[in-house]
């Protein structure tokens, strides 16, 4: 009778393990970017031209090289744009904030301030095999205000891979490298905003409808500043469940590992549409950069509808970084 019972257990997950690498994720072009489509349904955008800025913006806050939308898997929309509070939120992205080039101040993050920005470049390479699809591109970040006329301070190669997971949901795998050829090397300054991964929620998120957990079992009243392997984000949906969101991972080799969190307080905006999570490996501590080196942040999101547990999350974290 165990043996009857082990034999079940087996073919149960092995067929779920099937169902799961039976989806597949395709690219195509869209007017603003390259879509990736999990069984032909867009799940994500990934942003190659600018987005036009609300009437009367300056025109500065117009970007691309984001990530927007990204969507639960049952298509429910969690990222947000241009949000009026932040002009310069970009769905996922995750420029630097505050650096020192050659001596002086460059914020690749705060566009209005036009003393840097990050852009798409172009397209390095792109991939569909075993059911994933890979994308690699070229995002530069500029020094607007170098003394000549501006400058590439920072190449970075981004490398987005999506592919199905189990139980309906799907992954994507986000990595940024990231170079500079100044002679001098550039100093990523310590503060509480700037690269590794930003995500802004939908406006749809509050104090009243959103968790945010950390593996450190931190919630949103108290995560702000610590460190964490991973965060978790989930807000009210229009999926039957009533729930939808996103787990983030860190990957155990990036900068300043388990890595600090920026995390908006509960009250922010009167508690409405203000959901921000952040890695932000500088947060602490400096980071030099040298010149021609290669430097890598590696992230993984589960994207998923209804609930995912604690349990799951850990063992999603120990399979990422395994």
């Amino acid at each position: 009778m165990c043996l009857k019972r082990n034999i079940l257990i087996l073919f149960l997950s092995f067929g779920g393990l099937i169902n799961s690498f039976a989806q597949q994720v395709a690219m195509r072009e869209s007017t603003k970017g390259i879509e990736f489509l999990l069984d032909g349904v867009p799940i994500l955008t990934y942003q190659t031209v600018k987005e036009p800025v609300p009437t009367g913006i300056k025109e500065a806050f117009s970007k691309s090289g984001f990530i927007h939308p990204i969507k639960s898997p049952s298509g429910v929309v969690l990222s947000r744009i241009q949000p009026s509070d932040h002009y310069h939120h970009y769905g996922i992205w995750g420029p630097w904030t505050r650096a020192t080039v050659s001596g002086r101040e460059v914020d690749f993050w705060n566009l209005g301030d036009e003393k840097g920005r990050v852009d798409f470049s172009h397209i390095l390479s792109k991939k569909q095999a075993g059911g994933a699809a890979e994308l690699t591109v070229r995002q530069n970040h500029y020094d607007l205000k170098a003394p000549e006329k501006e400058q590439i301070a920072l190449a970075e190669d981004l490398r987005i891979k999506v592919k199905p997971a189990a139980n309906g949901r799907y992954m994507v795998d986000y990595t940024t490298t990231i170079q500079t050829s100044n002679p001098d090397g550039i100093l990523l300054d310590d503060y509480r905003y700037g690269g590794g991964i930003g995500f802004r929620a939908t406006e749809v998120w509050g104090d009243a409808n959103s968790t945010i957990l950390t593996s450190e079992g931190k919630d949103r009243a108290l995560a702000d500043g610590t460190n964490a392997r991973w965060i978790m984000v989930t807000g009210q949906s229009e999926h039957a469940s009533g729930k939808s969101g996103i787990l983030f991972l860190s990957h155990n080799t990036n900068q300043a590992h388990p890595e600090p969190l920026r995390v908006w307080p509960v009250g922010q905006y009167n508690g409405k549409g203000n959901v921000f999570i952040e890695f932000c490996p500088i947060r602490h501590q400096s980071w030099e950069i040298l010149p021609n080196q290669r430097y890598s942040l590696t992230y993984r999101l589960i994207v998923f509808d209804g609930e995912l547990s604690v349990q799951e999350a850990e063992s999603y974290w120990k399979s990422f970084v395994k």
